[in-house]
């Protein structure tokens, strides 16, 4: 009797067909990022932090567009307001824009090798810590300093091993005998 073996942690193939993500896993991928941005980091690690959340709802809209859209990010984002005691909606904004550039760039994105997609993800988190930035400072928050532009590429770094990562339980299911 063959036992099934886990596919080795490696980028997926355009040729490779994933089985589609369980509704589950998405949330709770979610929910975890959410906790990662509430997590209390300090000196070099909370300026290096990306916005965990926000990775992931762009690699879940770009991957699963029917779980993750612009109306949960837009909720989503709410929730971040609450949790990190912020201006209510800033966060809101920026992930529902976030979530139509990446429904927008979606088919663009994929067709690249994840080193040249993490260099798109870069100006879309970017884009996404500029409208947080814009509405805290018309809000009347001082101007961060230059580390401000850190976490958008943090997360841009990450975004390799997170696709990997995140695809792992997609991948069919292989038995010795496959192999």
């Amino acid at each position: 009797m063959a036992l099934p073996r886990a596919s080795p942690l490696y980028p997926a193939s355009p040729e490779e067909i994933l089985r589609p993500a369980a509704a589950w896993f998405v949330l709770l991928t979610l929910a975890l990022g959410f906790v990662g941005n509430l997590l209390p980091f300090g000196g070099v690690a909370g300026a290096l932090k990306p916005d965990f959340l926000a990775l992931l709802l762009l690699y879940w809209c770009i991957q699963a567009p029917r779980y993750v859209g612009v109306g949960t990010a837009w909720l989503l984002g709410l929730l971040m307001d609450v949790g990190d005691a912020t201006l209510f909606g800033q966060h809101a904004l920026a992930y529902a824009v976030l979530a139509y550039g990446a429904e927008y760039f979606r088919r663009r994105v994929l067709r690249f090798p994840l080193w040249q997609q993490a260099a798109q993800v870069a100006v879309l988190l970017a884009l996404c810590a500029g409208i947080v930035l814009l509405i805290r400072v018309v809000g009347g928050a001082p101007l961060p300093r230059w580390t401000y532009v850190v976490p958008p590429l943090s997360g841009a770094l990450l975004w390799p091993a997170l696709s990997v990562l995140l695809q792992w339980p997609q991948r069919p299911v292989t038995s010795a005998s496959d192999l």
